[in-house]
């Protein structure tokens, strides 16, 4: 089971709430495409600012080393440290980048694949929905919607009692 943040995109004009279709469900893993081509990769997200800073940290290091005589196989492996660092947080690049952009952190949904996430998260968001009965009144209900099932307190195992047993 992977774990995804599911982010929504600020309201248009004249629209109360985000267009469910351009929710954007960024799984939280290892990216190999980001350890291995972190600039294209950085790109093609739109990480603008992680970019620059990679390039940045990248020619600081290359003159660092350069510059204290280093074998090129340790500059060669300074790069594929930064690039495993890249692959490592590719997750938390692509979700503080769209908190900057003013998308909302509407909940955390796990699933076997991005479809099974979508469609789990869909079924429960759409069970919060007033037109269908549900409580929600607005987008922030939604970050309320209960994600991950919790089991009902008989099914608690530990050492804590069950709130109002006699001890």
């Amino acid at each position: 089971m992977s774990v995804y943040t599911v982010y929504a995109p600020p309201p248009k004009r004249g629209r109360s709430a985000p267009d469910p279709e351009r929710f954007v469900f960024v799984r939280d893993r290892f990216s190999f495409w980001a350890f291995l081509l972190a600039p294209l990769w950085m790109l093609r997200h739109r990480l603008w600012l992680a970019f620059v800073l990679y390039l940045i940290v990248f020619v600081a290091l290359e003159i660092a080393l350069g510059a204290i005589g280093a074998s090129r196989g340790t500059m060669l492996t300074a790069a594929a440290l930064l690039s495993l660092l890249v692959g490592l947080e590719g997750a938390t690049l692509r979700r503080r980048a769209l908190g900057r952009r003013g998308w909302s952190n509407v909940g955390i949904v796990l699933g076997d694949d991005l479809e099974a996430a979508e469609r789990r998260f869909f079924d429960s968001w759409v069970m919060q929905d007033p037109r269908n009965g549900g409580p929600r009144t607005s987008l922030q209900r939604a970050a309320s919607v209960p994600n991950l099932r919790r089991p009902p307190a008989s099914e608690i195992t530990g050492l804590f009692p069950e709130p109002g047993a006699r001890t």
